[in-house]
């Protein structure tokens, strides 16, 4: 006796589908919107972004957290660098998303629209970012701390 087995299309519950559909749908709509009368200096900035991230940023990711890697490495605490490489990311994350702001380029445009001062964007990213690496040394001292804690007396 042979047994056939039929092969079953995965395709999820209604309410994913539901879900997907609508996302989708808003995709859309943004994209349309997004490329209504400037589509040529959008599709350019996306371009532009993808190339300079490409042939510019990756490389100089690359080369700080190798430079990062064996500087801990050296120090013989490699597992160190996550508590450099996390604060670093989300705080250059930031930056990327708000430097029209904190760069003030678009100062005027910003008052304007929204009649309020784009003034205090670099202070609070400046605060932002202290409090990021503030907060991973209070971590990466709990750990070495613990870590003394737990060794036997005779290494001490």
């Amino acid at each position: 006796m042979r047994s056939v087995m039929r092969a079953r299309l995965a395709i999820g519950s209604p309410f994913q589908l539901l879900l997907l559909a609508a996302s989708f749908a808003l995709a859309g709509y943004a994209g349309v919107r997004l490329l209504d009368g400037d589509w040529f200096e959008v599709a350019l900035w996306f371009v532009g972004a993808a190339v300079v991230h490409d042939l510019v940023l990756v490389p100089l990711y690359a080369a700080a957290d190798r430079a990062l890697v064996a500087a801990c490495g050296a120090a013989g605490r490699r597992w160190a660098a996550g508590y450099v490489r996390v604060p670093a990311a989300l705080s250059l994350l930031l930056l990327l998303v708000w430097f029209p702001l904190i760069s003030g380029r678009v100062a005027d445009r910003y008052a304007g629209s929204t009649g309020l001062s784009a003034d205090t964007y670099l202070a609070r990213w400046l605060l932002i970012t202290a409090a990021l690496f503030a907060g991973s040394a209070i971590l990466f001292v709990r750990r070495v701390r613990r870590a003394a804690k737990e060794r036997p007396p005779e290494v001490h």
